[in-house]
């Protein structure tokens, strides 16, 4: 197989995650300049990036359809691409979950796991670029170790944020609000993490 065709797929994984990066960092700016009669014309922006994502995964499947032979197996690529637009999906969730619970203001926390996320993603992309060169890249192990790292420190900032809010709050809506949205902002770091050990995974056993 030559170079050109095995490097499709590693650079169409690394496209999608640029996608994940680019959502993540709109969300932040929504966020940060909340105007909560706009978030349904800010919730189209966010699926914009989300449908294109989509549209280079299923270009993904499609050559894969075709292809006679592989860099790596067909499931890892499968699962691969899958897991990195569940990191988009996720992004886009959180911003869902502000509209549907008529979030009419933001909190602190919010912004402290969000840039977690943030450094997820990007992290993520630098794995993914490592990733083509697998087999001689001497910083894929340290990129998802730095990852796993990430992760749990989104993880202390879960459970941080979810005491502070049933300790502070009294207004049952917004607990049931705010439990949600701290829920899948820890679910985006969680993704992206999955893509980081399924990498792992392959590397391990092309090597």
């Amino acid at each position: 197989m030559s170079k050109k065709q095995d490097d499709y797929y590693f650079d169409n994984f690394i496209k999608c995650e640029e996608y994940a990066c680019k959502e993540a960092y709109l969300l932040k700016e929504i966020l940060t300049d909340f105007q909560p009669a706009e978030i349904s014309k800010r919730m189209e922006e966010v699926h914009e990036i989300e449908r294109e994502a989509d549209t280079h995964r299923h270009e993904i499947t499609d050559k894969l359809a075709k292809a006679f032979i592989t860099p790596i197996e067909r499931e890892d690529i499968i699962a691969l691409s899958h897991h990195i637009d569940d990191v988009t999906d996720k992004i886009e969730e959180v911003l869902i979950r502000v509209y549907i619970n008529n979030v009419q203001e933001m909190r602190e926390e919010v912004f402290s796991m969000l840039n977690v996320v943030i450094e997820c993603c990007e992290e993520l992309r630098n794995l993914l670029k490592e990733f083509k060169n697998f087999k001689h890249s001497k910083e894929l192990k340290q990129s998802i170790i730095r990852l796993n790292t990430l992760e749990e420190k989104e993880d202390d900032l879960f459970i941080s944020s979810m005491r502070k809010l049933h300790v502070e709050e009294k207004d049952v809506r917004n607990v049931i609000a705010w439990r949600e949205i701290y829920t899948y902002l820890e679910k985006c770091a969680d993704a992206c993490e999955h893509v980081a050990d399924i990498v792992g995974s392959v590397a391990m056993k092309n090597t």
